[in-house]
């Protein structure tokens, strides 16, 4: 009962395994993972993440965000395209359109653009890019 091996189900990754990007340090160029993100800092460019991303406070991505699920309480100057979930928290500002299946947007929480609601299907930007990322793969 205690000894389970505990897996996520996304790419088979353990729970625990999460990218940290901490505050106080800017990454220029796009980033891609499989396993879950934590972006306290300041990313200049894509984010391209296959599990969930959380964008703290202090992150800001100047750049598109693409992910499976994302919780933000930063800022995203670029679109955000989420194949599942997307909590906006009462502390963050999208500047730029929403992808997603299903959304909540918390008070004080601050979107300027558009949104799209997607079906249970990937949005479209995502999808590709995930495509892409697999035939570079093989």
């Amino acid at each position: 009962m205690f000894t389970k091996n505990k897996t996520r189900d996304l790419n088979n990754h353990p729970a625990a395994s999460v990218s940290t990007i901490a505050a106080g340090t800017t990454g220029n160029g796009d980033i891609e993972s499989d396993a879950d993100m934590r972006i306290d800092g300041n990313i200049i460019g894509h984010v391209y993440c296959k599990a969930k991303v959380v964008l703290g406070e202090s992150g800001i991505v100047q750049g598109d965000l693409y992910a499976h699920n994302a919780d933000v309480f930063g800022t995203v100057n670029g679109n955000v395209s989420c194949k599942d979930m997307l909590c906006l928290k009462s502390k963050s500002t999208i500047n730029g359109n929403i992808e997603t299946s299903r959304l909540q947007i918390d008070a004080n929480a601050v979107f300027n653009g558009q949104c799209k609601m997607t079906s249970d299907q990937a949005p479209q930007i995502l999808a590709s890019k995930a495509t892409q990322m697999e035939l570079q793969e093989n």
